[in-house]
């Protein structure tokens, strides 16, 4: 029978240097479902995406189970297939003379660099992505002449020419102007169109739009909050989650934080 979560967590415990970075984590994340984790610096956002990318392991106990793909045990050839990871140390191996189309291709044989010898069929999927994410105009541009959201924008689309199940953005809107971080959550929002689903990781409640079924709040390494976004996103949860007395308002569709006065 069809299991309906891709990443199932049962009181799971993962350490880094001595320190207990996830704590007791219970956690199922539907196929069906685009969903937004939030959290201050420290929280284990990059902790979790680590456990999900199988590069940290959860300590061993009775109690505890971990699935992703409804496996306990993945090959992680597999996995890479079907979870795209996209973050800003990605920014720092490409190289700055490499094209746009170039970049997305080489998504398909997990290298950042100028592929020799491309076949027709790989061109064909490029120029697809590029026509569907509407991004043509940057197709010739060199990677160095592009602004940080084209740059962060480029990068999903290489993620997603291998077409995968997960998308998982960490931090995509993090030290981009106010129109590069417009002009990212623009296009995130227009990835629903195609059949992967979202996973994002932020700090910044601005990124949190329609598109996401699901907002979860982490702190210290354990969920305080997770639910629709109408439920979650609240003054009590902000203040718990940021240690902070803000107020918060939805104003057309976007959320928005004021801090309270002294």
């Amino acid at each position: 029978m069809f299991n309906n979560f891709w990443f199932e967590a049962k009181n799971i415990n993962c350490f880094k240097n001595g320190f207990r970075v996830i704590k007791d984590l219970n956690l199922k994340i539907a196929y069906s479902e685009n969903v937004i984790l939030i959290g201050p610096n420290g929280s284990g956002k990059s902790s979790l995406i680590e456990v999900i990318n199988r590069n940290l392991y959860p300590v061993i106990a009775n109690e505890s189970k971990l699935k992703i793909f409804d496996k306990e045990l993945i090959n992680l050839w597999e996995l890479r297939k079907r979870i795209s990871t996209v973050n800003n140390d990605i920014k720092n191996r490409i190289n700055p003379n490499l094209q746009v189309f170039d970049l997305i291709l080489s998504g398909l044989y997990g290298r950042y660099c100028y592929i020799q010898n491309k076949s027709e069929r790989d061109t064909y999927k490029v120029e697809k992505i590029i026509k569907k994410m509407n991004i043509s105009n940057l197709s010739k541009k060199n990677f160095s002449y592009l602004s940080d959201g084209e740059k962060q924008i480029s990068l999903i689309a290489r993620a997603l020419i291998k077409k995968p199940d997960i998308l998982i953005l960490d931090e995509p809107i993090a030290n981009l102007d106010y129109k590069s971080k417009f002009f990212v959550v623009d296009k995130i929002n227009e990835l629903t169109k195609l059949n992967t689903k979202i996973f994002c990781v932020t700090h910044d409640i601005s990124l949190i739009t329609s598109i996401y079924d699901r907002v979860i709040m982490l702190k210290g390494g354990e969920i305080i909050a997770d639910g629709y976004q109408n439920e979650v996103i609240n003054r009590g949860n902000l203040k718990k989650l940021y240690g902070i007395e803000v107020e918060v308002i939805k104003y057309n569709g976007l959320w928005k934080i004021n801090r309270v006065a002294k």
